[in-house]
């Protein structure tokens, strides 16, 4: 069995997938294979793939299906006794693979946490942060295994991020993990399923993964993607609830779905902010017909119920912006 799988989903990564694909190429490990979607580009993204002549590298080229689904995909036909994902504008530290292998085959873990680190593409400037060091995790995580009912009231606070984890590819298989297809922000729901699934859990307090920062970063522009904010809120609420979670962690669960939808408004490009409000309208007052609508008026804190209040009572967003501000 191969050590490991790497997954690669691409959409018009021209710029950037050379460097990526090269730092899986060059690792330390050399027991993996690179399973590439070529996910409906419309730039050179697969001449650039089909460059490489390397018998571990797997090509998956499909009709533009989003990122959820090309990772569904992928994760069908690995046959790594672990799967890595890298998003093809970022790349790996040279020993990422080993490090990591090491360290979830020893512990036998579910998935492991790394560290990332951050490369701005503007400045050339490479920088840590809070959320990427996993400085949620004190001294005593290290060098053991957890369960999530070690970190119970801190699971909202940590990375999401897909790439920031090793997998056992059988515990992925066993639980059924997937992906939520035709919508950005699937890490999410695919994160705190598959975290509450878990059962053996360990970081690595090292920086394997680098990520880059640019003018079209997901995260970096809050344009008519962060739209999904919304449906991805959905999925999360549904997993929580479908899989008896959802009493035990409503008051941080609720908190957290509110505030996705709530800061894409406030940041998002001006010509989104009504579409935008118009999801989120009609989420709520689905939410209103539900049993869980008492729910969020008793555990919100102060400023997300008055968010929450304000768009269901306003007619417009303009009148949103008018209640909201007062």
């Amino acid at each position: 069995m191969t050590k490991v799988s790497i997954i690669m989903t691409a959409f018009n990564e021209e710029k950037f997938i050379k460097k990526s694909i090269e730092s899986v190429l060059v690792q330390s490990l050399s027991d993996f294979e690179l399973i590439i979607v070529n996910d409906g580009s419309e730039d050179d993204t697969l001449d650039i793939i089909s460059q490489f002549d390397d018998s571990r590298i797997i090509l998956i080229d499909q009709e533009n299906q989003g990122p959820g689904a090309a990772r569904n995909n992928a994760l069908e036909i690995a046959s790594g006794k672990y799967v890595m994902y890298l998003d093809a504008d970022d790349w790996f530290h040279p020993q990422a693979l080993e490090i990591s292998y090491d360290e979830a085959s020893r512990k036998d873990t579910d998935f492991t946490f790394f560290q990332m680190i951050n490369y701005d593409d503007k400045t050339h400037e490479v920088y840590e942060n809070d959320w990427f060091n996993l400085n949620n995790f004190d001294e005593s995580f290290e060098d053991t295994v957890f369960s999530p009912e070690d970190i119970e009231g801190s699971i909202f606070d940590l990375s999401v991020g897909v790439c920031q984890k090793i997998y056992n590819t059988s515990f992925l298989r066993d639980i059924g993990a997937k992906f939520p297809e035709g919508i950005f922000f699937e890490d999410m729901p695919f994160f705190y399923y598959v975290l509450l699934k878990s059962e053996r859990i360990s970081i690595i307090k090292k920086h394997l993964y680098y990520r880059r920062k640019h003018d079209a970063s997901i995260t970096h522009v809050v344009d008519e993607k962060f739209l999904d904010t919304v449906p991805a809120g959905q999925e999360l609420m549904r997993i929580f609830i479908e899989n008896g979670w959802y009493d035990q962690y409503k008051f941080d669960l609720l908190a957290y779905k509110i505030n996705g939808p709530r800061f894409a408004l406030r940041d998002i490009k001006e010509n989104y902010k009504i579409p935008l409000y118009e999801l989120i309208k009609k989420d709520y007052l689905e939410i209103k017909q539900t049993q869980y609508y008492n729910d969020f008026l008793d555990n919100l804190g102060p400023v997300k119920r008055k968010f929450f209040l304000d768009i269901i009572r306003s007619k417009d967003y303009q009148e949103f912006k008018t209640l909201n501000q007062a």
